[in-house]
């Protein structure tokens, strides 16, 4: 993942509660397995109607959006971070969120930030024609008017998104550890391998048809 400090820049001042996997990016579109060209179905349903914030050309690539209470709810499908990531949004600023889409949108790169109703809706105001700042070190939101608010975020998540790491990075960079833990327990515990039959079975299998 790309590290991030700061996201700063135009925001979507949607503001929409209960916002749900499927309206995020429509079911027909899951036959991929590549996160390649879901922003085009981000939102569909949203920009099949005239006028809508998505295609408004005020807010065209906003890296921020400003969304309502238990933001990606619904079905725990992870094309949701995706689609998301794929139209240029790397912060999502909420009251609050599904947990399983929370955790998807870390894992993607996207920073999950939760403000109290009253700062949504002011910075639902203030994003009509003003950037907005997500800053990670001082785990604050800001505005060119002076406002100012304070979030909270796991500090493990927020180690691994200014880091640019995730699980899968993390046990890369233990692999010398692992290798040698395997070595080690194969050396003096060969019983453990013996016991749980892999190699008969790999055997087995092999020789049927």
């Amino acid at each position: 993942m790309t590290p991030v400090t700061i996201v700063e820049g135009t925001a979507y001042p949607w503001g929409a509660k209960n916002v749900d996997t499927d309206v995020i990016i429509p079911a027909h579109w899951l036959k991929t397995i590549t996160r390649v060209g879901l922003g085009r179905g981000a939102f569909e349903t949203v920009r099949a109607v005239p006028g809508n914030i998505f295609d408004d050309p005020r807010y065209a690539g906003a890296p921020i959006l400003v969304a309502g209470d238990n933001f990606g709810c619904g079905s725990s499908r992870e094309h949701a971070a995706w689609a998301l990531v794929d139209m240029g949004v790397k912060a999502v600023i909420a009251p609050s969120f599904s947990d399983i889409f929370s955790s998807n949108a870390f894992k993607n790169g996207i920073v999950p930030v939760v403000l109290p109703q009253e700062a949504i809706d002011r910075l639902v105001d203030v994003a009509s024609d003003q950037p907005i700042t997500v800053d990670l070190e001082t785990m604050t939101v800001t505005t060119p008017y002076q406002d100012r608010f304070e979030f909270h975020l796991d500090p493990f998540r927020r180690q691994c998104l200014m880091e640019g790491t995730d699980e899968i990075g993390l046990t890369l960079a233990r692999d010398t550890a692992i290798s040698n833990f395997e070595g080690a327990m194969s050396e003096h515990r060969p019983w453990i391998e013996e016991r749980s039959g892999y190699a008969g079975i790999a055997v087995e299998g092999a020789g049927r048809t």
